[in-house]
């Protein structure tokens, strides 16, 4: 304490007493080894970093309403914020995600005829005049905006109407209701009928499961219009309520923009850009400058008589004594590229996308990078289809079969007693095609022949919302017609080989069959007793249809 008494005398107390503080933490700390995190330090460099231990809710509480606003600007104003958006409608949704309905017997074998029926009855209601409440978008456009809605607001709540619209059979639409809609964040209460929190318009149980939701009646932006009635909220039952939006942190009550972290980037872009323009513009408009001699007073010119304008093909006569000095701009600025690639790239970054599909420029890059990037962006893009299947349509479609059941739009007798049975279906998202199709096509080819690989795999990848059963039934009726009109193309491996070469029969074959004698006729002279396997999986079919 010797240092502390001798310092008391020349410094305040309170400064003594913190410095004094601080050199025994620091001996303490020398003393036992203590060590931390560089990430953590507190120091004169990290004094202006600020970090609040804040859970999930209390960050997009005081936040949730600006960023959403602002990121909607963004996309209104900004053309790679738009561009942004498109690119996870094309990639996650496409022109639709298909379905494909896989009921199946207890041997395994595929019920055809009740799975016809299902996707028949599931095609017909997806058609915008009966899937939408409005009656105006159709479920592959109804993804689509969803999807948008996703990266713009960062949440969109799809509604289902148990009745019926616009004269269809099964009672079930889909309403489209955006965030705005949920109840303001910041009115936070207690239900005092069930007891349960609402935050932000979502009142949950004491697991965080949602209980309900507490909507405006109309978008609460509708006050320019007499439909706008500020009444009060309205209460929907979560079981008729789809929530989406990705969840980051648990527990989180509302999703965020995707645009969160760039959002001052991309304003910063805009703004430098303006002013880029606003420059180059006014360097353009300079042709150059008139110096006079040194004026005498009184001969200020007045008004415009100072600015001279030219025209093309015009000669213009100084006055004695004036010099003409020509103007070299200094805009457009050369680095305005490379600044607008490098502020492109942390856009890219923070979307979730690759520089090369944000800004379209494909000049910065080879074929192996652009190849890679768009392979990464691919993986994204699986995992946002995956996510959206199981979180919104795995959800519509066990809805839909219920009430297409019930209302008799497909019958089957035993789907009560049988329903997870029945309800077992498998959605079709869009694939890609080959970036290189010579290398690609042979890759899997082999893969497939090797057994790594099954040709329904490849399909999946790489067919565009189809799957093997529909690539299967239109190559069999394309090889019937072109048998039919007696015609070979080497598209068929059974005729002709890949150099345009008629196939060679096996040795097995031409011992055992005259070349004459046509397919049809070797089974219509086989045993009828015996019966054939294809006849053998009909009937299977056929019992389990019934």
């Amino acid at each position: 304490m010797s240092w502390y008494n001798e310092q008391r005398v020349s410094q305040p107390g309170s400064v003594i007493l913190n410095a004094f503080v601080a050199q025994q933490q620091a001996a303490r700390q020398a003393k036992t080894g203590k060590r931390s995190y560089a990430g953590a330090a507190v120091n004169r460099l990290t004094s202006d970093w600020t970090a609040l231990q804040t859970s999930a809710d209390s960050e997009i509480l005081t936040s949730l309403r600006l960023l959403r606003s602002r990121s909607r600007q963004m996309v209104r104003d900004n053309a790679h914020a738009r561009n942004a958006v498109r690119i996870v409608q094309n990639n996650v949704v496409g022109q639709g995600i298909g379905l494909q309905a896989t009921v199946a017997n207890a041997r395994g074998a595929l019920q055809e005829k009740t799975n016809s029926a299902i996707e028949t009855a599931w095609l017909k209601w997806t058609e915008k005049t009966t899937c939408h409440t409005a009656g105006l978008l159709a479920l592959p456009e109804m993804l689509r905006l969803a999807a948008g809605q996703l990266v713009e607001a960062g949440e969109v709540l799809i509604r289902k109407v148990r009745k019926q619209m616009g004269g269809g059979q099964i009672p079930l639409a889909l309403e489209v209701i955006e965030a705005d809609r949920l109840m303001d964040q910041w009115q936070t209460a207690v239900n005092p009928e069930t007891g349960n929190a609402i935050r932000m318009g979502v009142e949950s149980d004491t697991w965080g499961r949602p209980v309900a939701y507490w909507l405006w009646p109309t978008h609460p932006g509708d006050y320019q219009f007499k439909t706008f009635i500020p009444s009060k909220f309205l209460r929907i039952p979560a079981d008729e309520i789809i929530h989406l939006y990705i969840i980051e942190r648990w527990p989180q009550t509302r999703g965020v923009p995707w645009f969160h972290a760039v959002l001052r980037r991309m304003n910063d872009m805009a703004g430098y850009t303006e002013a880029e323009i606003v420059a180059a513009r006014a360097s353009a408009a300079i042709v150059g400058f008139i110096k006079s001699p040194e004026a005498e007073p009184g001969d200020e010119a007045e008004g415009d008589d100072a600015i001279t304008t030219f025209e093309p093909g015009t000669i213009k006569s100084l006055l004695p004594g004036e010099e003409f000095q020509g103007f070299n701009p200094t805009r457009p600025n050369s680095a305005l590229e490379p600044f607008m690639r490098y502020m492109l790239r942390e856009m890219a970054a923070g979307v979730g996308t690759s520089y090369e599909s944000l800004s379209r420029d494909y000049s910065q890059s080879n074929y192996s990078s652009s190849r890679l990037a768009l392979l990464d962006d691919r993986d994204l893009w699986r995992v946002l289809q995956g996510w959206m299947i199981r979180s919104l349509l795995v959800d519509v479609y066990r809805e839909w079969l219920d009430a297409a059941v019930l209302c008799g739009a497909v019958p089957i007798a035993d789907y009560y007693s049988n329903r997870e049975k029945y309800q077992s279906c498998r959605f079709k998202p869009r694939g890609w095609s080959w970036i290189d199709p010579t290398k690609e096509v042979n890759a899997y080819r082999l893969a497939v022949r090797a057994g790594f690989m099954t040709v329904d795999d490849v399909i999946s990848i790489t067919g565009g919302g189809v799957d093997s059963e529909d690539v299967f039934k239109a190559r069999r009726q394309e090889l019937d017609l072109m048998g039919e009109l007696e015609l070979v193309f080497d598209t068929d491996p059974a005729q002709v080989n890949d150099k345009g070469q008629v196939q060679a029969a096996t040795p097995e074959n031409a011992a055992d069959s005259d070349p004459n004698e046509s397919p049809s006729q070797e089974m219509d002279e086989a045993d009828p007793e015996q019966g054939s396997a294809a006849d053998d999986v009909a009937a299977d079919q056929t019992t389990g249809d019934q």
